[in-house]
């Protein structure tokens, strides 16, 4: 057995350890399954991401937005205001 010391922004640990708490975990348990699932599959074992602005599809489109304006093919009209529910 090895000890592995890391520092954490304290409300993180703490809404860790309650969520692990309610799973039967405590966060050494939980640390190990995660190491031991990264060591065994070679990857981070869920999803990261990061803002879908700088996606390459994206800035693909924007790139095209400002060839068209230019050369003065972009057409720009008025619109209503799109709202988006944060979730």
């Amino acid at each position: 057995m090895t000890q592995v010391n890391f520092r954490i922004d304290e409300d993180v640990k703490e809404n860790a350890e309650r969520a692990l708490k309610a799973m039967g975990l405590n966060m050494s348990t939980a640390i190990t399954m995660f190491l031991t699932k990264v060591g065994r599959e070679q990857r981070i074992p869920f999803e990261i991401t990061s803002d879908p602005f700088y996606s390459e599809s994206n800035i693909k489109h924007l790139k095209q937005i400002m060839s068209d304006i230019n050369e003065e093919k972009a057409n720009f009209s008025e619109h209503k205001l799109i709202e988006v529910d944060d979730e």
